[in-house]
């Protein structure tokens, strides 16, 4: 079941299309049912995260930002749409916003900032795998250690 939840969410735009097919209805099911899991979950934010959708795959034991990843509800230029009617106003959107992994970690919502390498992760992503991979494994020795009762908890 969670394969195709997190298919849908991975698939669903948003539209007609996405509602008729119920695949909207994945994004609040998602963290129901991730919460209930009794396993390790790490969620690493890399580049951008900016929907219900990436909201909904970000329930986890640990969540881990990269250094330059950005991750809300919505993107800034559709915040300052909203908010402002003007998406030029996209930079003030970001600040307010505070969507940062800088940000985030100060807010509790992120657990840890994995550095990227030099130019950002895109530039060297086998390197980059090493480094998240080095805090990957931290983390999951450490979740190893809970009951199951805790992780769900």
């Amino acid at each position: 079941m969670m394969e195709k939840l997190l298919e849908d969410l991975l698939l669903s735009a948003p539209g007609i299309g996405a509602e008729g097919g119920g695949k909207a209805g994945a994004i609040p099911l998602n963290p129901r049912e991730r919460a209930r899991l009794d396993v390790p979950i790490l969620v690493t934010v890399t580049g951008e995260g900016g929907s219900g959708g990436a909201l909904a795959i970000g329930v986890g034991d640990r969540v881990n930002m990269l250094e330059f990843a950005v991750y809300s509800v919505i993107s800034p230029e559709g915040c300052a749409a909203i908010l402002w009617r003007d998406g030029s106003r996209s930079r003030d959107a970001a600040s307010a916003m505070k969507m940062t992994a800088p940000d985030l970690l100060a807010l509790d919502v992120a657990d840890e900032i994995v550095p990227e390498v030099v130019g950002g992760a895109h530039v060297d992503p086998a390197r980059q795998a090493v480094l998240l991979g080095e805090v990957l494994e931290r983390q999951l020795i450490e979740l190893a250690r809970a009951s199951a009762d805790a992780l769900v908890a």
